[in-house]
């Protein structure tokens, strides 16, 4: 496990689950799965063991055969997937031939498979004498009455690291595939496919097995302890697990701040919050389970998100907040973000990606581009575009774009549909809506990949969605230091600082020396210490415990929690601290 860096952020945060609930793990589970099934009612046994796509099956299914000899274990999808090629035919639309976007699946789990050897096996292990295990993505749908059910589930980022070492998608021989594309079968495809299947299976479930780190050593929670979980992390702040990420563009700053690898090259991003892709660590008396985070927004999305958010969204976690170091970095992509009429009618997705950028630190030369200079000719600037991405010219960015000074606790708004990108030597906190692989890049500074591949640019897509009335006098006016004073009290300010209202998210920025009281007011709130080492999150009725947070970290306070206040604590006592506060606009309730 990574420690705690010398600032305090934590890079291994938890969430206690009260109560006495056992963590099963090697053959003690299994011995446990077998005691469950013998117990189940039935007079020979059967296990499903349903996992996501990504799992290690081969490595899954001989540490059961290692812990259960005396059982049958079958690979599900071997007996009844239907082949991979009529899979392809089915999802062709969903795919494209574009290398990063696709379009997202409503396919369900059921189509990827045969009926008929699905009815076939059920009769095989019917007539059978001996105890069954099926095991594999889908190893439910075998029509049958079981003893026992396990969900063998797994955090996207970890599929996404599996697959950068060579793992391919689910039944696919593309281990060696461009890594944008392995990633784009999972996000319009398998992962929706594989969340429809999973959210099914929670009421039905005995056992959920975390499949995140070692297979053969893999930690086993009951049903119980499971639905307790996922109680226990709606019933205070929490913070999901953060993961770093290098990038050409990226910086140095979290190496120092956060204590990352100092050998690395660099590091340009740190998803912070980001609970599609993000995992939970829970801890059972000090046995410790890691699960995706979105099971939590699935088990638990009303008193996590609220109900006017959930009615708005749905089980789907819809802010995100994730840093770009770009100190002693370069810049990003010159990019722009679809508008909702074109994500929704081309890619499927019902909310786009609006987002904001909240500089969490900046060198004296640091720049935000953003918005287009007064007076831009759409065609001089499309074909100009063209002629850089065909080699031919560097494109001269601030001959068409504005570029803002930028320094520490400056606020800007990115409402989709603007040209925007940040630039070298700052650390973004990035404020945003939840749908993050929408970026259509439209110059990337004569750059390649860290795979020696030029980076995918998409200027079709980038000129459908430009606002081209969004010139200089319009960006500084709505979406630069838009910083107004809404309240006060014994030391404490409180500032609103975005974002335009164009976007869906409200946020908030707290000055504070004393305590300062909040309130969900029945809607989610995510927060980020941006100044100051340390404070404290208090329950004003005693309903959770002390949650101490340090510089730079986020959380997450669900809707259920309702008043809280932050002060500060520890190395923050005396100090002036900040938190910026996001939320969903107009889903508060009285």
């Amino acid at each position: 496990m990574l420690a705690s860096s010398p600032g305090g952020y934590d890079k291994q945060p938890t969430v206690r689950v009260p109560g006495p609930h056992r963590v099963f793990t090697g053959h003690e589970a299994w011995a446990e799965v077998d005691r469950h099934a013998r117990n189940g009612g039935r007079r020979t046994p059967v296990i499903v063991v349903d996992t996501y796509p990504g799992t290690d099956l081969v490595q899954l299914m001989a540490a059961v055969r290692a812990a259960l000899p005396e059982y049958v274990v079958i690979n599900v999808e071997d007996a009844a997937a239907k082949p991979i090629e009529e899979i392809d035919t089915l999802i062709k639309a969903n795919l494209t031939n574009d290398r990063v976007f696709g379009v997202m699946s409503h396919h369900t789990l059921d189509q990827f498979y045969d009926s008929d050897r699905l009815v076939s096996l059920a009769d095989r292990v019917l007539d059978s004498t001996q105890p069954t295990v099926l095991i594999g993505w889908g190893a439910a749908l075998v029509p049958l009455q079981r003893s026992t059910l396990v969900l063998a589930d797994m955090a996207r980022w970890e599929i996404q690291q599996r697959q950068r070492r060579g793992a391919p998608n689910w039944r696919c021989a593309n281990g060696a595939e461009d890594n944008l594309r392995k990633v784009k079968r999972g996000f319009f495809v398998e992962w929706r496919v594989a969340d429809r299947h999973k959210r099914a299976l929670f009421p039905s479930i005995d056992y959920v097995l975390d499949t995140n780190r070692s297979t053969s050593e893999a930690r086993l929670i009951t049903a119980e302890a499971f639905h307790a979980a996922m109680k226990a992390a709606v019933s205070t702040p929490f913070r999901v697990v953060p993961f770093f990420d290098p990038g050409v563009w990226g910086g140095h700053w979290m190496q120092k701040e956060f204590d990352l690898d100092s050998d690395a090259d660099n590091y340009a991003w740190c998803f912070d919050c980001v609970p599609e892709e993000n995992s939970v660590l829970l801890d059972f008396g000090g046995q410790i389970v890691e699960l995706p985070s979105i099971d939590v927004v699935f088990e638990r999305p009303r008193e996590l998100l609220g109900e006017l958010v959930h009615a708005r969204f749905g089980a789907e976690f819809p802010i995100r907040f994730d840093f770009l170091d770009t100190m002693g970095g370069g810049n990003l992509s010159l990019q722009v973000h679809p508008l909702t009429d074109y994500i929704t009618n081309t890619f499927g997705m019902h909310y786009t990606q609006d987002e904001s950028y909240y500089l969490l630190d900046a060198a004296d030369d640091a720049v935000v581009y953003l918005g287009l200079k007064t007076g831009v000719d759409p065609a001089e600037l499309t074909r100009t575009l063209e002629s850089a991405s065909r080699g031919e010219i560097s494109f001269p960015v601030e001959q068409f774009v504005n570029a803002f000074p930028a320094g520490k606790h400056d606020h800007f708004s990115i409402p989709a549909g603007t040209v925007h990108c940040s630039g070298a030597n700052s650390v973004v906190l990035e404020i945003s809506a939840t749908p993050y692989l929408f970026t259509f890049k439209m110059w990337d500074w004569d750059r390649v990949g860290l795979d020696g591949v030029p980076r995918p640019v998409h200027l079709d897509h980038a000129r459908r969605n430009i606002q081209w009335d969004r010139d200089t006098e319009w960006t500084r006016e709505n979406l630069v230091g838009q910083v107004e004073q809404v309240a006060s009290g014994p030391g404490w300010v409180e500032e609103r600082t975005g974002l335009h209202t164009l976007e869906f998210i409200e946020v908030r920025r707290h000055w504070f020396t004393d305590a300062v009281e909040h309130d969900t007011r029945g809607t989610v709130n995510v927060l980020n210490l941006v100044e100051g080492p340390e404070a404290v999150v208090e329950s004003l009725d005693g309903s959770f415990a002390p949650f101490v947070v340090h510089y730079a970290e986020t959380f997450i306070v669900p809707a259920a929690v309702g008043r809280y206040r932050v002060r500060p604590h520890g190395a923050g006592v005396g100090k002036r601290l900040g938190t910026v506060k996001a939320s969903v606009r107009g889903t508060e309730v009285s």
